[in-house]
């Protein structure tokens, strides 16, 4: 793992009131995480905020005051930017728990050990926590796969593999031609 990696913690959202404050989604395990681990910075590390949660909203976002952020308009200027830090300063999972961001890169095998490509990227859209897999021996395209203990029965970040239930992954359901 790379020292300089960074995660995603959160998105803006829009501006909130006249004052400069703005929504902001988060993506962590609680939404105040999102302003819990020191200055968060822009994909592109230009630009850093000081986020101070003003009030907790329904669905994972909240309202957030930053001092780099003066107005309406700045706030609203935001929508869409996501905000990172660096790896290092989230606190170690503890034992058999783990960052979703270090499933990426893992190799994906069924039951058998067959290969079932890698794990390029996870997605939540809403509807709880989806693995994409890519280079899937058979299938052109991908698949996203539901992150469940059913469908995802082991995670082995020593051995950096998971194993995926075949039929989750099964090219016979093709439709990417």
């Amino acid at each position: 793992m790379s020292e300089a990696r960074r995660v995603c913690l959160g998105a803006f959202a829009g501006a909130h009131g006249v004052k400069g404050h703005a929504k902001i989604k988060t993506f962590t395990e609680t939404p105040e995480g999102v302003a819990a681990y020191g200055a968060v910075e822009t994909e592109d590390g230009a630009r850093k905020f000081t986020l101070k949660i003003i009030k907790v909203l329904a669905d994972g976002f909240v309202i957030a005051s930053a001092p780099e952020i003066k107005s309406r308009e700045d706030a609203e200027a935001l929508k869409g930017v996501r905000l990172y830090v660096n790896r290092g300063a989230l606190p170690a999972p503890d034992e058999d728990e783990f960052y979703l961001d270090d499933l990426i890169g893992l190799k994906a095998v069924d039951e058998t050990g067959a290969d079932l490509g890698i794990v390029k990227a996870v997605y939540n859209f809403g509807a709880g926590d989806l693995i994409e897999l890519a280079n899937i021996p058979g299938v052109k395209g991908v698949r996203l796969v539901p992150f469940t203990k059913e469908t995802v029965p082991s995670v082995e970040l020593s051995r950096k593999r998971i194993t995926v239930q075949r039929s989750a992954a099964d090219p016979a359901e093709d439709t990417t031609s």
